[in-house]
């Protein structure tokens, strides 16, 4: 096939495809016809599975500027939203259905407030349809500066799988207490951290969350 035939794949922006391309399905999460928001999108690899999936729209949210794919950033589908900090910006009018995050070196516990902002402000006749969710990656490196001290980042930035485990599912378990109900669980099929690949890299897991009943 011809690299400029149209009908052709493009090449996808990123390992977050993978991630989060894995969670869909394990969670059965349609996204078709979702004004979606990837929090610390970087190149836009959850960006890029999301307007795979038929989302309709994606707000594509970093602090940094350039990183995000040109495919993506000229994509009539995607608002561009760099130099942003997803903790402090403003949702959109009419909010958003569903929010994905994948945020370096901040805790879940600073953002799922963040996210349930941008779900809060969904227009009522969304809000009707669906229901507001959220998709966040946990990585346990991450966690580590609001645990206890039991637990430090050995030498190579790389946390053992019982270590790992234990933390995810701490935050997991953590979860109704910033408001949000944990509907499913499940492991990233790729590390992230350290490594590039499977073997070398943190443990990282996806978890599908729904805004709590008040």
């Amino acid at each position: 096939m011809n690299a400029d035939d149209p009908a052709r794949e493009p090449a996808p922006a990123g390992r977050g495809v993978i991630k989060l391309g894995h969670a869909l399905r394990a969670f059965g999460l349609d996204v078709r016809g979702l004004t979606c928001a990837d929090f610390g999108c970087n190149v836009g690899g959850f960006t890029d599975c999301l307007l795979r999936a038929g989302a309709e729209r994606v707000y594509a949210v970093d602090t940094g500027y350039g990183a995000l794919a040109y495919r993506l950033r000229t994509d009539a589908r995607v608002n561009v939203m760099e130099r942003t900090n997803a903790l402090h910006a403003p949702p959109p009018e009419g909010g958003v259905d569903l929010v994905v995050i994948d945020m370096g070196w901040t805790p879940q516990r600073l953002c799922i407030p963040a996210a349930l902002r941008w779900l809060a402000a969904r227009s009522a006749t969304r809000s009707a349809t669906t229901p507001g969710r959220i998709v966040t990656l946990i990585k346990p490196h991450y966690e580590l500066s609001d645990r206890d001290g039991q637990h430090a980042v050995p030498r190579g930035g790389v946390l053992d799988e019982a270590q790992a485990e234990d933390i995810a599912q701490s935050v997991l378990a953590s979860m109704p207490s910033l408001g949000v109900v944990v509907l499913a669980s499940t492991r990233s099929p790729i590390a992230g951290g350290a490594g590039k690949g499977s073997r070398h890299g943190n443990a990282e897991w996806l978890a599908l969350l729904e805004v709590g009943k008040k």
